[in-house]
């Protein structure tokens, strides 16, 4: 993955972030999409309505950028890991 620059990260607008208040994971590309998702449940500081809409972000991006999501929702990826649902 290309790891972003403090200068090009600073430089996004906030919409490009999976998380835009707390400027949380980047999705200007397919593999910062992947990140995104991968690193979803380790994002804290949010509430689940912030993660209903960042999920949807994700969603987006990874259509825009020819990613395939395995996962209905963000709660599958806590599920995944441990077994529990959030």
């Amino acid at each position: 993955m290309p790891k972003l620059s403090t200068q090009e990260r600073n430089a996004l607008p906030a919409r490009q972030f999976a998380f835009p208040a707390q400027r949380k994971e980047p999705l200007e590309n397919a593999s910062h999409v992947r990140n995104a998702i991968a690193r979803f449940d380790q994002v804290q500081g949010v509430n689940d309505d912030e993660r209903d809409e960042a999920w949807r972000r994700i969603v987006a991006a990874a259509s825009r950028y020819g990613v395939e999501l395995h996962e209905a929702g963000w709660r599958e990826l806590f599920t995944r890991r441990t077994g529990v649902p959030p």
